[in-house]
C-alpha cells in the first residue's frame, strides 16, 4: 500500500490587515491564494492556525455562531458566472444576505436596500426581476458586488474580481470597487493575478508561492525593491506602457511544484535562477528587513530588477 500522502494548499500563514486597508495577495494559479481567502472567511474550514477578525477568534466558533459575523465579513467570488444561482431573480440574489441576517425584515425594507444596492452598481431597479442569464459577465460581477455590500460589511475578500472580465470593462468593476470602499470604510483582501491593477488599487501586497507568503511590503516599496526572485519573475512579465524601455524577461523554468510533494527547502528553488545549495537545506521563514518589508528568501546580496 502507498504511503497516504497530504496536500497543504496553505502553509504557515501569517499576516495582518489593517481597517481600511487594502492588500493584495498575487501569485500564479495554484499558489492557494483563493484557499486563504476562502480560509480567512471560514468558508473553507481550518485544519490548523487561527483567524482573528476585529479581535475575535472565528477559527473555532460553530456555522451558527458565525452567522452574526457573516453580515461583516462578505467575498466577491472570480467566477460571475457560476456564484450566481440560475433559478434566483437579481432581486432574490441581493436580498438573501438581508432576510438571512435579519428574519424578521419587511418586504418593502428589502425591496428598497436592493435597489440602492443595485443603482449603487449602476444597475436600474427593474432590473431585480430578471435572471442572471440575461445579464452580460460585467453585469453580473456588479451583481455579485452588490450582493456582497447590501450588509455594509466591513471587511471584503475579492477574489479576482475581474479576472473573468473582458479588459473593457474591468477598469469600471474596479473603480466602482474602489468607490464602494470609500463609502463603506471597508477593508479588503484583493486577491488577483494582474499585476498593474494590484498596483494602482492595493496599500500593501503580499506575494505567496506554492501556499507560503514569499514576500509583503507596502505596494510603492515592493515594486521598486522586490527582494524575493519570484517577485521579480512576475514584475518582469508585467507590459510596460513606454515603448523605449526594454525589460529583462524571466522565464520560469518548469511549473509549479506538485503540493503533493513539494522541493525541500525553499520550494522556488526548483526555478529559481539565484539558487544556491544551501537553498535546499531549510524553509526560509518570513522575516522582516526593514520598513514593514518582509521576504523569505537568504540571498541577502541580490540586486533585482524592479517593477518600475
Amino acid at each position: 500500500m502507498s504511503p497516504r500522502l497530504t496536500v497543504r494548499a496553505v502553509e504557515d500563514v501569517t499576516f495582518e490587515i489593517g481597517r481600511g486597508e487594502i492588500l493584495g495577495l498575487v501569485g500564479e494559479s495554484g499558489s492557494g491564494k483563493s484557499t486563504l481567502g476562502r480560509a480567512v472567511l471560514r468558508v473553507t474550514d481550518l485544519t490548523d492556525g487561527r483567524v482573528v477578525f476585529d479581535g475575535q477568534d472565528v477559527s473555532t466558533l460553530s456555522k451558527r455562531q458565525l452567522r452574526p459575523l457573516r453580515a461583516r465579513m462578505q467575498m466577491i467570488f472570480q467566477d460571475p458566472f457560476a456564484s450566481l444561482n440560475p433559478r434566483m431573480t437579481v432581486g432574490q440574489i441581493v436580498g438573501a444576505p438581508l432576510r438571512i441576517q435579519n428574519p424578521g425584515i419587511s418586504r418593502s425594507e428589502v425591496e428598497a436596500r436592493v435597489g440602492d444596492a443595485l443603482r449603487t452598481v449602476g444597475l436600474a431597479d427593474s432590473h431585480a426581476e430578471r435572471y442572471p442569464h440575461e445579464f452580460s459577465g460585467g453585469q453580473r460581477q456588479r451583481i455579485g458586488i452588490a450582493r456582497a455590500f447590501v450588509l455594509a460589511p466591513d471587511f471584503l475578500v475579492a477574489d479576482e474580481p475581474v479576472s473573468a472580465l473582458d479588459v473593457s470593462i474591468q477598469a469600471q468593476v474596479v473603480n466602482l470597487l474602489m468607490e464602494i470602499k470609500r463609502k463603506l470604510d471597508l477593508t479588503i483582501l484583493f486577491i488577483s493575478h494582474d499585476l498593474a491593477v494590484v498596483g494602482h488599487v492595493c496599500d500593501r501586497v503580499a506575494v505567496m508561492y506554492l501556499g507560503r507568503i514569499v514576500e509583503i511590503a507596502d505596494t510603492r516599496t515592493l515594486f521598486r525593491n522586490p527582494r524575493h526572485p519570484y517577485t521579480e519573475a512576475l514584475f518582469s512579465a508585467v507590459p510596460v506602457a513606454d515603448p523605449s524601455r526594454r525589460r529583462q524577461r524571466i522565464l520560469l523554468k518548469g511549473d509549479l511544484p506538485s503540493p503533493l510533494a513539494p522541493p525541500s527547502g525553499c520550494a522556488f528553488r526548483t526555478r529559481c535562477r539565484y539558487a544556491i545549495p544551501a537553498c535546499a537545506e531549510a524553509v526560509p521563514p518570513l522575516a522582516h528587513i526593514g520598513g514593514g518589508h518582509q521576504k523569505a528568501c537568504i540571498r541577502d546580496d541580490l540586486a533585482l530588477q524592479p517593477a518600475c
